[in-house]
């Protein structure tokens, strides 16, 4: 009669070890799934913010001043999209996504060859780059303002955090310049947008690009993410965001950590304007030195909005905000 061997404690060891790593594994990569779903899924929550950093809360007067104008926008943007209802245009990325965009075509000024690409922010579309537009074509400005990948009508399953999107807006450079080969051409981008905008301003340009403005841009995707899962999810960078960038690797096609525009800044030769403001909740102020000490050269300047949360420069800012954003890129622009 045989007897059954009896399974050492080393064994069962071993094998309880084992069934705990699978676990952790298994539950690791959900997790990863899970957040590269709700951070860049087109279709994710990443933008439903409800907690901040701590900031300094703005002074009274400074929420009052941005309210302010921050009405005045809204009735200016509303004029504007009305009066100026666009053209919508497609391209093809280098893909095969098709994206869109609306141009803006300001036939009394063409002969000046000026042209601006205006970058809206994250999980937004075209009309949160509208308080762009609208100062730039009314300032002479053939304005283009694109639906950034996966978001509003363009195509794509997940967002590109600026890093695809810096190949796309290569192509938007070439679709102006096949309209308009003497034009000169300023890129600006808020928040998600002016991270394109750097990440774009560290490519190989052609000439016709001449500056770059960025407002609130963060140094990295790892760097904004890292914060958020801290923020949101009080977890650590460890082991999560290392795994979730992997997954981003597979399924989006970019990982958080090569996704850097502070790296690209240091790249830039081109003239670019900093702009952040102090109380911004989302992307540290702090960023702004660390990207601005980044860019090579003197062809460079830093605008702080005392006060301004994130994305609130202009209304915090009032008329300093255009008209040292016009002061900046006019030399370069002639």
């Amino acid at each position: 009669m045989k007897t059954k061997a009896k399974m050492s404690p080393k064994k069962k060891i071993a094998i309880a070890v084992g069934a705990v790593v699978v676990v952790l594994t298994a539950a690791l990569l959900f997790v990863s799934n899970y957040l590269v779903n709700y951070a860049i899924g087109r279709s994710g929550d990443g933008g439903d913010r409800e907690v901040a950093l701590e900031v300094e809360a703005s002074p009274d007067s400074v929420e009052a001043i941005i309210e302010t104008n921050r009405a005045q926008y809204s009735a200016d943007i509303d004029a504007f999209a009305a009066a100026h209802p666009g053209e919508n245009v497609t391209l093809a990325a280098a893909d095969g996504l098709t994206l869109h965009g609306v141009r803006y075509a300001n036939a009394e000024t063409a002969d000046t060859h000026r042209w601006a690409i205006v970058l809206h922010g994250y999980r937004g579309d075209y009309t949160g780059a509208l308080q762009l537009a609208a100062p730039y074509y009314e300032a002479g400005y053939q304005v283009i303002t694109p639906d950034l990948r996966a978001c509003g009508e363009s195509e794509g399953e997940y967002v590109g955090m600026g890093w695809l999107d810096r190949e796309d807006i290569l192509r938007w450079i070439d679709f102006i310049l096949a309209d308009d080969p003497q034009a000169k051409i300023v890129i600006h981008g808020i928040s998600m947008g002016a991270a394109t905008t750097m990440m774009t301003a560290g490519e190989s340009t052609p000439d016709n690009v001449k500056a770059f403005v960025e407002d609130c841009g963060y140094t990295s995707v790892w760097d904004i993410f890292s914060s958020e899962l801290q923020l949101r999810f009080g977890l650590p960078e460890f082991p999560i965001l290392y795994t979730a960038s992997g997954v981003a690797r597979l399924r989006a096609g970019y990982s958080f950590t090569e996704a850097s525009a502070l790296r690209q800044v240091e790249n830039c030769e081109k003239p670019m304007l900093f702009i952040h403001g102090t109380a911004d909740d989302f992307i540290p102020y702090e960023m702004m030195d660390e990207l601005y000490n980044a860019k090579p050269g003197d062809n460079k300047a830093e605008l702080t909005a005392e006060g301004a949360g994130h994305g609130e420069a202009m209304y915090a800012l009032g008329d300093t905000y255009w008209d040292t954003v016009f002061d900046f890129i006019e030399p370069y622009m002639n």
